[in-house]
């Protein structure tokens, strides 16, 4: 029974790295298609959001099943009902890939998202958090997924610093309002990534204690998608 259940954590394993380097993948290809006005990368990403999809459903069908047919206790309960937390944030990050590509499409090429250096910085911290929190989950390192923790009030702090920047520019050019507003909107995905980014840190962190907490939430899991 113990290999069998050992082999079927394995192969959780797999598919959560699986899944996350999809997501880093989709986020990567998300920022650059926003910065170059790539619509065709754009579309692409967006189409790709299915196949996260997917491996969603595959790694939440494998926690079922180690749940009801192995009944895991201790370490290995916070391994599975870790991972089924933080394969939702992954998800969500994935849609989010799809929301900002969405956005890049109805920017076009003549976007003025270059003048918004606050939001470059915003995709730029994103990124780091989020390779970090996988990195974390894969090797086990809860420094890491704490540095993960540590980033997510620099986002807030940049998220910010950009509606400044929306502010000023609808004041001094009203006619450019809606791509303003369109540019928020991103900067708010951005902003979410970081929260999601962080919540698998957190989960790392729980799976990895030593003691159980059956009253462990993450900070920002009751935190609602704009």
């Amino acid at each position: 029974m113990r290999s069998k259940f050992d082999g079927q954590l394995l192969e959780l394993n797999k598919e959560m790295i699986e899944m996350g380097n999809k997501i880093i993948q989709s986020i990567k290809n998300a920022i650059e298609a926003l910065l170059a006005g790539d619509e065709d990368m754009a579309k692409a990403i967006m189409e790709g959001d299915v196949e996260i999809d997917h491996l969603q459903k595959k790694i939440e069908g494998i926690c079922f099943n180690l749940l009801i047919q192995q009944q895991p206790v201790a370490g290995d309960l916070r391994t599975v009902t870790a991972a089924m937390k933080m394969v939702t944030d992954m998800e969500r990050i994935g849609d989010h890939a799809e929301d900002i590509s969405e956005i890049t499409i109805l920017l076009g090429k003549n976007s003025q998202i270059d003048k918004f250096e606050h939001v470059s910085k915003m995709a730029t911290v994103t990124m780091i958090m989020l390779n970090h929190s996988m990195e974390a989950y894969i090797e086990k390192d809860i420094s890491k997924a704490n540095e993960v923790i540590e980033h997510d009030d620099i986002v807030d702090g940049l998220f910010v610093e950009v509606k400044r920047d929306v502010i000023e520019l609808i004041l001094n050019n009203p006619g450019e309002g809606e791509e303003a507003t369109d540019i928020l909107m991103i900067a708010k995905y951005f902003e979410r990534i970081g929260d999601h980014a962080t919540n698998i840190a957190e989960w790392v962190i729980y799976s990895l204690k030593q003691n159980d907490n059956e009253n462990f939430t993450s900070a920002n899991e009751n935190k609602e998608d704009s």
